[in-house]
């Protein structure tokens, strides 16, 4: 009796939660991560119509290697837009409810939430060449050996082991393996945003590590977005002082997940504001890193 190929359509929709995971953070950026995945579904929608082709024994493998590579083949564009941005650029958040979501059975599958990883790493493997980055998250993130990465990239395994190292060094140099109490981090976000909306600059004080840096990506749609990192205790808690009478009155928060972590959504009325995400120092005590999105593209998604 012969069975009936599987529906390209229902192979495609099984597995696209965990495409867009990992194009997404290959690229940062949710409009050139559909853009992505439209080509994936056209070239495998295509491939299956083929009437003389082999079957495919293994849609995830393949999906993921034409997914990676056309992600990759994204990336130049993805930067030649970033050359002329106004301002800090920071990925696009992915907001999700502060609740934890029920896990599924297979914790595997589930993988992985692209939520689950934080924005101050995303800005961190912006540093990465593109294929470090994508071994990087390949392998850190989603558990793929590398002999499954070379077969993905058409590299050797010692070339990916190579640079699976570079890039582990590069990623933790910058990044400390740490990560604060989810009840702490919400803690600390409910505490800076009283401060930082109230003008209270001795408690931002307080609450800032002496080398604190503020990146705001507004992409020259906000003029309350600062051109270019702020960095220090003191630079950045006046900034704030001094924003909170015109820009703090009248917003609402809303706390969410953000890229996995408790984190701020701030609204004016039912318009998305800004997404506000801190970086706490190791202890958890104190605000080291500052992340706030206030261009309108892209909060486009935000509800």
């Amino acid at each position: 009796m012969s069975h009936s190929p599987p529906d390209p359509q229902a192979a495609f929709d099984e597995h696209r939660e965990l495409l867009f995971s990992i194009v997404y953070n290959m690229l940062g950026s949710v409009a050139d991560t559909e853009d992505v995945l439209q080509e994936t579904w056209l070239s495998w929608a295509t491939r299956n119509r083929e009437q003389d082709a082999e079957p495919i024994e293994q849609p995830r493998a393949y999906l993921v290697r034409i997914a990676v590579n056309r992600a990759l083949a994204h990336r130049a564009a993805v930067s030649r837009r970033r050359e002329t941005y106004v301002g800090p650029w920071l990925p696009e958040p992915l907001v999700g409810p502060l609740t934890d979501p029920p896990v599924g059975d297979d914790a595997a599958d589930a993988a992985v939430h692209a939520e689950s990883v934080s924005m101050a790493l995303l800005v961190v493997l912006e540093t990465l060449t593109p294929l470090e980055r994508g071994v990087f998250v390949l392998h850190e993130v989603f558990g793929y050996a590398h002999t499954e990465i070379a077969d993905i990239l058409g590299r050797s395994p010692s070339a990916i082991r190579q640079l699976a190292h570079r890039a582990r060094e590069h990623v933790h140099a910058r990044r400390p393996r740490y990560e604060p109490d989810p009840h702490v981090r919400q803690q600390v976000t409910e505490r800076f945003l009283a401060a930082a909306l109230g003008g209270d600059l001795d408690a931002l004080l307080r609450i800032l590590a002496p080398d604190v840096t503020l990146w705001s990506d507004g992409g020259g749609r906000t003029r309350t977005a600062s051109l270019r990192p702020v960095h220090g205790r003191d630079k950045v808690a006046r900034l704030f002082a001094a924003l909170a009478p015109r820009s703090g009155q009248g917003l609402d928060v809303v706390y969410r997940r953000v890229n996995g972590d408790p984190s701020a959504l701030l609204f004016a009325g039912d318009t998305p504001y800004a997404v506000m995400v801190l970086d706490l120092t190791p202890d958890g005590d104190q605000v080291c890193g500052i992340y706030t999105v206030a261009n309108p593209d892209k909060l486009s998604h935000v509800n």
